[in-house]
């Protein structure tokens, strides 16, 4: 018994799909959305944060960042949608950049279907003064069925390794793709 690619590709679509549902809020009955900004000792900031609800579910999402003047900046965001038939998603990521040439990026999503299916992503990547990059991310999604996958890909140094794993819904290993 395999597991087929249709319930990874509908996890990664129900993911997607909930974040522009996230973006759109034009069938939205009630909204309310805030902004912030400021620059105090030479720190600019600013914040953004909207929220709606209406027929169709309920969405939340923000964003800030500041930055000091120096090459220092750092943000996130996230958002959130629950839709009427039990479906979700959230996800949330930031950044930092550093006067050094430093930086890094994170951030994770999820989302579960009205139907029992699920998937999650997080990861993140870092890259050094000296521009050595090392990062990660790791992925799981379970269908409606109880089959699941379990993957990470992580890079160090130039080099990509991934490793993944699927399993059905007794537990036992199948591979993880289709014949």
């Amino acid at each position: 018994m395999s597991i087929p690619k249709l319930p990874l590709l509908l996890a990664a679509l129900t993911l997607s799909g909930a974040f522009a549902t996230i973006a759109v809020d034009v069938e939205a009955r009630e909204r309310t959305r805030s902004r912030t900004a400021g620059n105090v000792d030479g720190v600019r900031s600013a914040a953004v944060n909207a929220s709606g609800s209406g027929a169709n579910g309920s969405y939340a999402r923000g964003r800030q960042w500041q930055a000091d003047g120096q090459g220092n900046a750092s943000g996130s965001s996230g958002g959130t949608v629950d839709g009427v038939n039990g479906g979700s998603a959230s996800r949330q990521g930031g950044f930092y950049r550093n006067a050094d040439g430093s930086a890094g990026r994170q951030g994770s999503a999820s989302a579960t279907g009205p139907n029992g299916g699920s998937a999650s992503t997080s990861g993140g990547v870092t890259r050094d003064a000296n521009g050595n990059v090392v990062g990660g991310r790791s992925t799981t999604a379970t269908g409606q069925n109880g089959n699941s996958y379990d993957g990470s890909t992580t890079v160090s140094d130039g080099n990509v390794t991934h490793t993944g794993t699927c399993t059905n819904a007794a537990g036992e290993v199948i591979p993880c793709r289709g014949d």
